[in-house]
């Protein structure tokens, strides 16, 4: 069973130690904190899974609490427990970006239904989003946490890094799972047909048209629309966007019935939107409309960690395709790949791996099987512009001295540190272990 990080916060001890029990007993690991503001530095200073607090405390309250969570990491899956029959404080939750609410008093079934419920869905999320990540961790969150909403999303991020991946994501963790989801790539159609395509256009409306047809829009009612590349958008095609999601209906082309549907609509881009909107090139009320939710993916060379991962699961994936048995990577081309800077990113590195299968003789992939760029770059002295003197170094002590370095930098704050060596939390704190880095004592 998978030990998850909870957080209980509540400024009744007794309730602590219940749910801390409860909580413990179904194989979690707990932390306590008796306020919002212990509450604060604890997550600062730690990951976790999941955070129930208490609505009503002394000092900071849950509500106050969840906004400053939230401020630290959107992405947080945050329970609220609320006295019963407080219909206001949990729709100010719900609001607030609380992901559920429990209302006291609460039976052990109902905590462990709630807590249960919550991670089961983000375990099935982890299914679909590989890699374990902090970064990746957030990103899936935050699917899980906007996946009950209708409201629009605008997915962020460099080409290749899995925008599509985690609008899919979205889709089957949503309530519209059953319906369709429906991908348009804005950068793809003409510009003369996108109207037609997104809207749908009336028979005879212009040369061509033989037959009525309907655009992605109705094509996708009820469900998801993804829109892909809308940075590439017109300004004309721009206005016509944000008028169909302010009023939820479409009008085709040479139509003269205004359509309603119920689309919701996930964007995607890896343009600098804010740019654009400065430069007059992309309109500033629809930037807003579409970004509701934000969810930003990091580019594969800032969560080095992922790669493994990846590729172990790229090799499965090809497996059958390529009709060979191959076990991995010889520790040399897995050096490679590591130091590699990925600028195609996950779908550079899948596009390697299966070409690397294809061409590799033996059971291994060895460096000859990469492709010429990664040979070429992927090496530590490449990445780093760093000479390896003649007498050689210590990696232990280097490893140590830069560990040491980024603690003493952060304030010894492992998440942030963490982001400075590009390692996950759990990686980190495992090495600190390793070495026995601990801060240092003051004296009096």
């Amino acid at each position: 069973m998978t030990r998850n990080k909870i957080l209980v916060v509540d400024d009744e001890a007794n309730q602590r130690q219940i749910y801390k029990l409860i909580l413990e007993d179904d194989g979690h690991e707990v932390t306590t904190a008796q306020s919002g503001e212990q509450a604060l530095r604890f997550a600062s200073e730690a990951g976790f899974d999941l955070v129930l607090t208490d609505y009503k405390m002394t000092g900071m309250d849950g509500l106050t609490l969840l906004g400053e969570l939230l401020k630290q990491d959107p992405s947080l899956i945050v329970i609220m427990m609320t006295a019963h029959g407080s219909v206001e404080s949990v729709k100010e939750a719900l609001r607030g970006g609380a992901f559920d609410y429990l209302e006291k008093p609460i039976d052990r079934d109902q905590l462990l239904k709630a807590v249960e419920s919550a991670l089961s869905r983000l375990r099935s999320i982890d299914d679909e989003i590989k890699g374990d990540s902090d970064e990746m961790e957030r990103v899936k969150k935050m699917i899980l946490k906007v996946a009950g909403s209708s409201s629009t999303v605008l997915i962020r991020g460099e080409s290749g890094v899995g925008k599509e991946l985690v609008a899919r994501a979205i889709h089957r963790a949503s309530p519209r799972v059953g319906q369709i989801f429906q991908a348009v790539n804005c950068a793809a159609i003409n510009e003369n047909l996108l109207e037609s395509e997104l809207f749908g256009h009336e028979k005879g409306s212009f040369t061509g048209a033989h037959t009525q047809k309907k655009g992605q829009f109705e094509i996708a009612d009820r469900g998801t629309l993804f829109l892909d590349e809308i940075g590439d958008l017109n300004i004309a095609m721009q206005a016509k966007l944000l008028r169909t999601l302010q009023e939820k209906e479409v009008l085709r082309v040479g139509g003269s019935r205004p359509i309603k549907v119920d689309v919701r609509v996930i964007a995607a881009t890896n343009r600098d939107l804010e740019a654009m909107v400065k430069d007059s090139r992309f309109r500033e009320d629809l930037y807003y409309r579409l970004n509701i939710i934000p969810i930003t993916i990091p580019p594969l060379r800032n969560r080095r960690d992922d790669i493994v991962n990846l590729i172990d699961y790229f090799i499965a994936k090809h497996s059958h395709n390529s009709q060979r048995h191959i076990k991995g990577l010889t520790a040399s081309a897995r050096n490679l790949i590591m130091n590699y800077s990925w600028p195609g990113n996950v779908r550079q590195l899948e596009s390697a791996i299966e070409r690397a299968m294809l061409l590799c003789e033996g059971d291994m992939i060895d460096v000859e099987d990469l492709p010429v760029e990664i040979r070429q770059e992927g090496t530590p002295a490449a990445a780093f512009n760093f000479k390896l003197p003649p007498e050689g170094i210590s990696f232990e002590d280097l490893e140590h001295s830069l560990i040491t370095q980024a603690m003493e930098q952060t304030n010894w704050n492992i998440t942030r540190a963490a982001k400075l060596l590009g390692l996950s939390f759990r990686t980190l704190q495992y090495r600190l272990e390793k070495f026995g880095i601990k801060r240092p004592v003051k004296e009096p």
